[in-house]
């Protein structure tokens, strides 16, 4: 990639991260979309059965199509929405879900992540995962919610994802703009207020604070409607994708696949991405 540029407009372009017209050395844009077809019918039957066995048989899924983690954050993410019945709010709903966790899902959950494999655990973390798997699972989540923006979700009731991703996706929608531009819209505006967790893991809390100021000045610099503003993305997808794409922003996309479930859950927008 080039020293400056314009993020490619294509459909699911965000900065820093695997897209179309991107791929990591050890992760590419056909194993993320065969991951996310074929969790689709094991989050399908999530209502049904335990939210452990959920996450659990994702994970596994993931491991025999892709063999690699893919998709570890967002089948945390969404196991729980989609565990919620669809005659039920979310934001009800999940709380219900998380409140009749017990230690077997703690269990499950436990070896799912050791299963997956996930780049970026610090020492603390390996630590953790290396012990018994605790009786509270939320509580367990509550502890790592300062380091970790996933786990967080479990402890304050997704508040990000349904109260922050969700609504800018859906504003960047309304105001017209498709659906690329909305999601890397919402996806700075996520990472300029929240700096990006698997950052802080692999490179520490000053590069994803400096990251999450990138991400601040390019909102500065326009909308999707201008050119300006795809400039300023591009020299941010550029900057993260450098240092062996160590910098890349995996907890924003995970809380923004999240978000796009919600809304796509709730008949805010269509498949198509255009709001309904």
């Amino acid at each position: 990639m080039r020293d400056s540029g314009v993020l490619p407009r294509g459909h699911g372009a965000e900065a820093g991260n695997v897209h179309r017209g991107a791929d990591f050395d050890d992760l590419t844009y056909t194993d993320l979309v065969t991951a996310a077809i074929v969790i689709g019918p094991v989050m399908e039957a999530g209502p049904g059965q335990r939210l452990g066995v959920t996450i659990s048989e994702a994970v596994a899924t993931t491991q025999r199509a892709v063999g690699t983690n893919a998709n570890l954050g967002t089948i945390l993410l969404l196991a729980p929405l989609a565990a919620v019945p669809r005659d039920e709010p979310l934001a009800t709903g999940v709380a219900k879900v998380l409140a009749r966790l017990d230690p077997a899902d703690a269990r499950l959950v436990y070896e799912a992540i050791c299963m997956a494999k996930p780049g970026g655990l610090g020492s603390v973390s390996e630590a953790d995962l290396a012990g018994e798997p605790p009786a509270d699972l939320v509580a367990a989540m509550r502890s790592a919610a300062d380091r970790d923006l996933v786990a967080q979700q479990y402890a304050n009731g997704f508040h990000e994802v349904l109260c922050t991703a969700a609504p800018a996706i859906q504003s960047g929608l309304d105001r017209g703009w498709d659906v690329n531009g909305a999601i890397v819209h919402a996806q700075l505006t996520l990472m300029s207020q929240f700096p990006d967790s698997l950052i802080a893991r692999k490179c520490g809390a000053a590069v994803a604070q400096r990251a999450a100021d990138h991400a601040a000045e390019v909102l500065r610099a326009g909308t999707p409607a201008d050119e300006s503003f795809w400039q300023a993305a591009g020299n941010l997808d550029f900057w993260l994708r450098a240092d062996g794409h160590r910098r890349n922003p995996g907890t924003t996309a995970d809380l923004l696949a999240a978000a796009l479930f919600a809304l796509l859950r709730d008949g805010k927008i269509a498949a198509t991405g255009r709001r309904t």
